[in-house]
């Protein structure tokens, strides 16, 4: 493995701790061209009423240059070890088309990340986009599911709660419209990340807006409703740090008072996980200081949405185990955030790494 393996941390007991640094959120954003002509393809097909073209041949090699050049290369460059890999999150696009494209674009990418998995086994492990065009049921998504989970040993999968792409017309989290996604992710033992693909509302921008509304009023619907009572097995990780729920924190715990919903501590807790997706210091400092250790993951959504280097520190934007490295926390604390929570969120995880020996 990395350097991040090979180094140990001295705990308070005079113990070390050795960890792994796993990135629970990375998308592949740079993938062969080939696979973005023949979604425009695909696109510019179901427009004219005409099939969609072959899936085009790409080969190792190119799926090997677009992965070292860029994602292998900031991991070790980084300090990370291992990245839970999944389609890039903003050209899901489930708005577009019909469910039958949604199906086969779904495809492509999981296939896609399962190949990227193949030829770096030991850096990333795949996560599967899901086909849920807007005014389809989930009997696709469920499939997708099962296929990558049982066939391409992927061990958790992206959750659009707005498929629409920006309008919030679907039915909450907490509405029986999920429940079979709900019901198949706990049968297979695997998590979502609650994310959000690109907008058509213009007034929403993807990654500055959409994304963070998203993720925070997802929690807020959480809060609504009873859903882990009903799934106390679900799990959801909540990325970008949470949206605007970690800053925001004595509302939602003050919400759930007024609405005669447990402490959220009971309520949500033992379910919902944030990532640190967050990209300055004194954010993932607030994070660290208002969410309980065991509810947060380190992530970066590297390579993703913001890209350039900070020019107050001089050091990348979504560098983000900078951040945690600096926080004022115990050694175990930190074991936690880079890699003990991820095999607790993710089981399909923790028994590929123990099946490795680690």
């Amino acid at each position: 493995m990395g350097s991040a393996r090979q180094a140990a941390l001295l705990n308070e007991g005079g113990n070390f701790v050795v960890t792994l640094v796993i990135d629970c959120h990375g998308h592949y954003t740079t993938v062969p061209e080939a696979h973005n002509k023949w979604r425009e393809a695909q696109k510019s097909a179901f427009k004219a009423g005409q099939a969609t073209p072959p899936y085009p041949a790409i080969s190792d090699d190119e799926i090997r240059e677009s992965i070292e050049k860029n994602q292998l290369r900031l991991i070790r460059e980084r300090g990370a070890d291992m990245t839970i890999f999944s389609p890039r999150a903003s050209t899901m696009e489930h708005h577009v088309g019909d469910q039958a494209t949604s199906e086969a674009w779904s495809r492509a990418c999981n296939d896609l990340i399962a190949r990227v998995v193949g030829l770096f086994p030991e850096t990333f492990v795949g996560v599967c986009q899901l086909p849920q065009n807007p005014n389809s049921d989930l009997t696709a998504t469920v499939k997708e599911l099962r296929r990558c989970v049982e066939q391409l040993g992927f061990i958790g999968c992206n959750l659009n709660p707005d498929p629409g792409g920006g309008h919030f017309a679907h039915p909450p989290l907490t509405d029986p419209y999920w429940f079979p996604i709900y019901e198949t992710m706990v049968e297979l033992d695997v998590p979502a990340m609650i994310h959000v693909s690109g907008s058509c509302n213009p007034g929403m921008h993807a990654t500055g807006a959409f994304y963070i509304a998203a993720d925070t009023i997802a929690f807020m619907q959480l809060i609504e409703g009873d859903l882990f009572a009903r799934f106390p097995k679900l799990r959801f990780i909540i990325p970008h740090g949470g949206g605007a729920v970690p800053y925001h924190w004595g509302r939602y715990r003050g919400l759930a008072d007024m609405l005669k919903k447990p402490e959220l501590g009971t309520h949500l807790m033992n379910n919902v996980f944030f990532d640190t997706c967050v990209y300055h210091q004194p954010g993932v400092d607030l994070l660290a200081r208002v969410i309980e250790t065991k509810n947060i993951l380190f992530g970066s959504e590297m390579v993703g949405a913001v890209r350039g280097i900070d020019p107050t520190t001089g050091h990348y934007f979504d560098d983000t185990k900078r951040y945690i490295d600096a926080l004022p926390i115990t050694p175990e604390q930190r074991h936690a955030i880079f890699e003990g929570n991820a095999r607790r969120v993710f089981p399909r995880l923790d028994a590929k790494l123990r099946a490795r020996g680690l």
